[in-house]
């Protein structure tokens, strides 16, 4: 899918950052060596509730937190649903997360969705394409300038995110 280059403020995603407190990661897995596992310890470590969706996974806990097979299966409206999956499942997943109404539904790097940003937006459910809350976090935080990558965050201070 050809996707013009797409922008967020800093202020738009910090913000949402600042008062998510729980994510549901769809697709998370239990495999420490998997990207999705390492961005969800990374964002459990700072403060956020993590709840796994994963209807492949044979685990009951990963993190250390209850697994569910699907985002309906949830006893709790999370903040935030992170959709860590393929492209293919992208539109199905939208739809059901906009069906649960989080505040934020957000799509790691290189997913995208037009469609299910127009009607999150209509819902007023803030939506975020192609990127990564954990990757967002870092930068935002200033964490990533201590690895010597380019934030574009000036500041001699450390930002806290989560209150």
């Amino acid at each position: 899918m050809k996707v013009n280059k797409i922008f967020y403020e800093d202020n738009f995603l910090k913000d949402i950052l600042v008062n998510t407190d729980t994510i549901a990661i769809v697709g998370l897995s239990e495999k420490e060596n998997r990207p999705s596992f390492f961005a969800a310890k990374y964002l459990q470590n700072k403060g956020y509730k993590i709840i796994p969706v994963n209807p492949i996974t044979k685990k009951k806990r990963i993190l250390g937190e209850k697994v569910y097979n699907y985002l309906y299966d949830l006893d709790e409206t999370p903040d935030m649903i992170d959709l860590f999956v393929s492209q293919d499942n992208i539109k199905s997943l939208v739809n059901e997360a906009l069906n649960i109404n989080p505040k934020t539904i957000w799509l790691q790097l290189g997913l995208y969705d037009k469609d299910g940003e127009k009607k999150a937006k209509k819902k007023g459910i803030n939506f975020i394409m192609n990127r990564c809350p954990k990757i967002e976090f870092a930068r935002l935080s200033g964490e990533l300038g201590w690895a010597g990558i380019n934030s574009k965050v000036i500041s001699n201070k450390k930002i806290l995110l989560k209150k």
